[in-house]
């Protein structure tokens, strides 16, 4: 008989990931506690932006294999995918997963399977997912199976990265390994690899990590630069060819739900992540640090105060992601200067920051200096020339290293690179 999957929680993850398997033939009900979400879903309407999504969507409902509600229904496996954030004090805020977990626990068979989903601090299964689920009344491992099978998708990719990466499986038993595996076989075409459910939490975290303490050696390594007439992007390109090294880029900080958060569980863990905690705190400076330099930069144009034309609010390139965004902290940095800010991002279709605009030209009018914080494909081909004229200070400060200097140059603008003494054009 077909399996039949309810995915709790229809975000950046869960909505992807209850599509693929739709579209592979698995009859799939998703949830979510968002009444608008689910409105939208059940009308083919996208309330988060994925490169292929649409498509998807449509067919997986026009073929009958993909329902919405706010509630679970009964099924043979419940995929949970809900946010694992951290509290203002950087602990983690799991009530998301447990609630989700209590969610199901009415509707759970013998023989079901529950796979979480979600990044989560390791012995989260154990201490946060059985103490719900044993309240089914089935015997953990026998007969109820459970597992951690960690996403490892970057947005704007989700869809092939779902089917090409590698996956790992930790189940609380081997027979919930090997049911979790059989389950993603479904569609995954890279390797399986089977471990137990804290080792793949563990994973999981590590794997972020380590990208959040090599962009805070970046991070560094730009400061540094900047002190000693260097462009730290030539250095880094440079060191890369070393075929033992791969040196992440610096930037404003560091965003989205899992590299500027997983860190953090480790830290909270153990008093041994020590310089765990110092790459994160390096990378939750930058903003400052970006402000400090923006600052700096209207100085050296004779100006004391002005108006900053901020294009980016996105975590990253070409998404509409703003979870955990450091556009918002470089902003609020900014404003602590005494400095005005407008912001524009063309892949956030709502004005969701009281300084954003949804018009570049109101955002660059008057503005004395052009601050870009995220690396858009519509940032890297926009005219200087179609703004130059807006603009009451032609100065621009890339901090992504993502636009052609010597265009904007050539139009007038005084550029500057964050990490680049030099103002070197390395396009």
């Amino acid at each position: 008989m077909q399996k039949k999957i309810c995915v709790v929680g229809l975000g950046y993850i869960g909505l992807p990931t209850a599509v693929t398997f739709a579209n592979h033939g698995v009859r799939v009900h998703g949830v979510d506690v968002n009444e608008k979400a689910v409105e939208m879903i059940q009308n083919k309407q996208l309330h988060i932006e994925e490169n292929g999504l649409q498509e998807r969507l449509d067919k997986a409902i026009d073929e009958g294999y993909l329902t919405a509600s706010t509630k679970p229904v009964e099924a043979d496996v419940f995929i949970i995918a809900v946010p694992s954030p951290i509290n203002p004090d950087k602990t983690a805020n799991l009530e998301y997963v447990r609630a989700a977990t209590a969610s199901v626990v009415p509707y759970l068979k013998k023989g079901n399977l529950v796979v979480l989903e979600s990044t989560v601090p390791p012995k989260t299964v154990e201490n946060v997912m059985l103490p719900e689920l044993i309240k089914a009344n089935l015997e953990l491992g026998l007969e109820l199976f459970v597992s951690h099978s960690p996403e490892r998708v970057i947005p704007g990719k989700i869809f092939e990265e779902l089917i090409k990466n590698d996956r790992i499986v930790g189940g609380i038993n081997e027979k919930s390994s090997l049911l979790t595996k059989e389950l993603y076989e479904t569609f995954v075409k890279g390797q399986i690899h089977i471990t137990d459910a804290t080792t793949a939490e563990l994973v999981k975290v590590m794997e972020n990590t380590y990208r959040d303490v090599n962009i805070a050696f970046a991070n560094e390594l730009a400061k540094i630069a900047e002190t000693m007439d260097v462009n730290v992007w030539e250095a880094i390109k440079f060191a890369n060819f070393h075929p033992r090294v791969n040196i992440h880029f610096p930037g404003p900080g560091v965003g989205g739900h899992c590299i500027a958060v997983d860190p953090w569980f480790l830290v909270e863990l153990s008093p041994e992540a020590k310089i765990i905690e110092l790459a994160r705190k390096t990378n939750d400076g930058m903003p400052a640090y970006t402000a400090q330099k923006t600052s700096q930069i209207l100085q050296e144009a004779k100006k004391t105060s002005g108006k900053i034309a901020v294009l980016g609010l996105a975590f990253k390139g070409n998404v509409d992601d703003m979870r955990e965004s450091p556009s918002t902290d470089v902003i609020e940095e900014l404003q602590k200067l005494g400095l005005e800010v407008v912001s524009y991002d063309p892949h956030i279709k709502t004005n969701t920051h009281p300084t954003q605009t949804q018009s570049l030209q109101e955002a660059t009018s008057a503005a004395d200096v052009i601050l870009v914080l995220t690396d858009h494909n519509e940032f890297k081909e926009l005219q200087p020339t179609s703004i130059l004229d807006n603009v009451a200070t032609p100065i621009v400060f890339d901090t992504k290293n993502c636009l052609q200097r010597d265009v904007w140059e050539q139009a007038g603008f005084v550029f500057n690179t964050l990490g680049d003494s030099k103002n070197k054009n390395l396009n």
